[in-house]
């Protein structure tokens, strides 16, 4: 018996019914597995694609301590651990033969998983993402507000929301998700769930967009915000974020948070600015066959 005791299994209702206090616990923290696996449990496969989803749970003193979770590009996403959690995670499932593609979680934990990993299996782990996890403190208006105000996005403005998704990433190398977008799947990709908005000059131009996922377990995620790069500098972002967290926090959010890139100084230094304050930086490993080169 291993001194953690993970149990795994492919029913996502059996999981969720088992694992949903722990998650609800700290919506800010596990806000991507909340909509994950929401999206999962209404949508079933076509959500993740044929290939059935593993879900684990670590049990200890008869509560939830953590799970794991397989995303539809093969990555492990996994909730908070010890060091040594997170390496007797990786042992066993080295072990029973799993081949995921990555793991992605806070910082310790992907590191300490990823290390285990390739001490087992020999794939060296490449890190290839990095964020910083912000919560809504005390929502604070811009000053100066730029002229303008906020318009929900409707039915009409699907191309362009369309465009600014994909030009957004673009701007962060997320290529799977211009993949999709380019094949015509939005209603598979990740945006096509969310709730957009668009900060408008006074003479109905566009200028920046946000957008917010639905509300699962008190929590609502901003993601993304993007504003075209020649209208940058004026204030259209931070008065957009506000626009949508606003919402949030009138739709009954108690949980309102959002990622950032930890190389963009600007972005960070809005968010804080508008009240949004730093709880966690996590990072993904992708996980290669041999050492990657050097330089």
């Amino acid at each position: 018996m291993l001194p953690d005791d993970w149990q795994l299994t492919e029913d996502v209702d059996d999981f969720l019914a088992r694992v949903g206090d722990f998650l609800r616990s700290r919506p800010d923290l596990h806000n991507t597995p909340l909509t994950d696996i929401e999206k999962l449990r209404t949508r079933g496969a076509d959500a993740h694609g044929a290939e059935a989803t593993v879900f684990g749970r670590l049990e200890s003193g008869g509560e939830v301590r953590a799970i794991f979770y397989r995303t539809p590009r093969g990555y492990l996403s996994v909730t908070p651990l010890s060091a040594k959690q997170a390496g007797t995670l990786a042992a066993h499932l080295a072990g029973l033969g799993h081949s995921p593609s990555g793991v992605l979680a806070d910082h310790d934990t992907a590191t300490a998983f990823a290390e285990t990993w390739q001490r087992h299996t020999g794939s060296a782990p490449v890190p290839f993402w990095r964020t910083h996890l912000y919560r809504l403190g005390t929502l604070t208006p811009p000053q100066p507000r730029p002229e303008g105000q906020g318009r929900i996005a409707g039915g009409k403005d699907h191309e362009q929301v369309v465009c600014w998704c994909r030009e957004f990433c673009v701007d962060v190398g997320e290529q799977s998700s211009i993949d999709l977008i380019d094949a015509g799947s939005w209603a598979r990709s990740r945006f096509g769930d969310r709730h957009f908005t668009f900060w408008e000059t006074p003479d109905g131009t566009s200028v920046s967009m946000a957008a917010a996922t639905s509300i699962v377990a008190g929590m609502i995620r901003v993601d993304p915000v993007y504003t075209p790069a020649h209208l940058r500098g004026r204030g259209y972002a931070g008065a957009v974020t506000v626009e949508v967290s606003r919402a949030a926090l009138t739709a009954g959010a108690t949980d309102v948070v959002l990622f950032t890139d930890p190389n963009n100084p600007t972005s960070n230094a809005l968010y804080q600015r508008i009240g949004y304050v730093r709880v966690a930086d996590f990072t993904g490993y992708k996980f290669s066959c041999s050492a990657p080169e050097a330089g």
